[in-house]
């Protein structure tokens, strides 16, 4: 926040409380992709392990003691299932190793592949569980004060994915290394040098690919929806704490009491939209939950407009503010970057729905 860094990565968990408003800074930051599924797992005595697994507190259990670091994702699981007796938090990684080799406590909480790290000097047996309590998608984080360079950021880890599901690899004959070649618009850039230069995902995954879990390139096998962790945001006084500012899109909307949603539709679609079913049904049902969530769970008070899915008039009704949001539209780095007429680009939620396209077709990802 301090300009100190360009970007942050490794061990930093996307959570929407982050990307709304981070605790120690009062900012909002913006997240890539995740470059890598996690999870918080604990590290220990295996018996003692097993108690925090399994949230026991009595028995042999008693003296279980979790070292945690403070204001980790990690911290706020263990403190919210735990009474304090059985924590102990500390300031960095480090200290919650040393109190673990020292034996102040018995078992440690952080992600998973943190911990894989972890070994004790003397020799000592510790275990690593297999059982995530927590998800924790890792990601690449920017200031949101620069919404180009985040779409940038983005687009780069998904050519690292795109060059692992084509078979692209590092290669010195197709990296484009000379100076003379920067771009100077950010749609100009060829993000496959992230690829041809250092390498695509699954070579600079340095792990074995039996063990990737989650991290996986899906091939279309496997489901691919992903629930973002809220954080605080479960809290209902600090939800409403962050949700204040005036002179907002958000402020704006509900002031004039309604949602301008604006719905793609197939080029022959001649029904009513607002009973529309399957793809299109779902498009209007997005546009019907961000109400409910806008205006305090009255779904009613939504306009819906159509756009045929082949027109870049859907975009221009979103760029001049006829529309507020945009339901069904394809994400596409063309849209990200560059939109005529304004040159400003657009904003893509999380996908919602994935296409039913063969693997030799571009892939649908429909977004809001």
């Amino acid at each position: 926040n301090d300009r100190a860094v360009d970007l942050l990565l490794y061990g930093d968990t996307h959570t929407i409380e982050r990307e709304v408003k981070e605790r120690t800074t009062d900012a909002g930051f913006t997240f890539s992709i995740p470059y890598y599924y996690d999870g918080m797992a604990y590290f220990g005595d295996e018996s003692f392990l097993r108690c925090a697994e399994e949230e026991k507190r009595f028995d042999e259990c008693t003296s279980l003691l979790i070292c945690v670091t403070e204001g980790s994702t990690s911290y706020d699981y263990v403190q919210s299932h735990f009474p304090p007796d059985f924590v102990q938090v500390v300031s960095t990684m480090q200290e919650t190793e040393e109190m673990l080799f020292n034996g102040t406590c018995n078992v440690i909480a952080s992600d998973r592949s943190i911990l894989l790290n972890v070994t004790p000097d003397d020799g000592r047996k510790f275990i690593v569980g297999d059982k995530l309590m927590t998800k924790e998608p890792l990601s690449i984080v920017t200031r949101n004060t620069d919404r180009e360079f985040s779409d940038i950021i983005n687009w780069i880890v998904h050519a690292l994915f795109y060059g692992e599901e084509q078979g692209l690899t590092k290669n010195s004959s197709l990296c484009q290394n000379s100076s003379n070649l920067t771009p100077h618009h950010a749609s100009d850039l060829n993000f496959m040098n992230a690829v041809y230069c250092v390498g695509n995902y699954g070579e600079l995954f340095d792990e074995d690919e039996n063990n990737r879990g989650l991290n996986q390139i899906n091939d279309g096998s496997t489901g691919m929806l992903y629930a973002t962790p809220f954080g605080q945001l479960k809290n209902e006084h600090y939800y409403q704490s962050i949700f204040t500012a005036d002179n907002t899109l958000l402020d704006d909307i509900r002031k004039k009491g309604s949602l301008n949603c604006g719905v793609i539709v197939p080029e022959d679609f001649d029904g009513e939209i607002s009973n529309s079913s399957k793809l299109v049904g779902m498009h209007v049902d997005y546009c019907r939950t961000l109400t409910a969530a806008l205006f305090n769970g009255d779904h009613k008070v939504v306009n819906l407009t159509t756009f045929s899915e082949n027109s870049s008039s859907s975009f221009s009704s979103l760029d001049n503010g006829t529309i507020d949001v945009l339901a069904g539209g394809r994400v596409e780095r063309k849209y990200d970057f560059d939109s005529v007429p304004s040159h400003r680009g657009f904003q893509f939620s999380t996908p919602y729905y994935f296409g039913n396209e063969t693997a030799l077709d571009p892939v649908g990802f429909f977004s809001l």
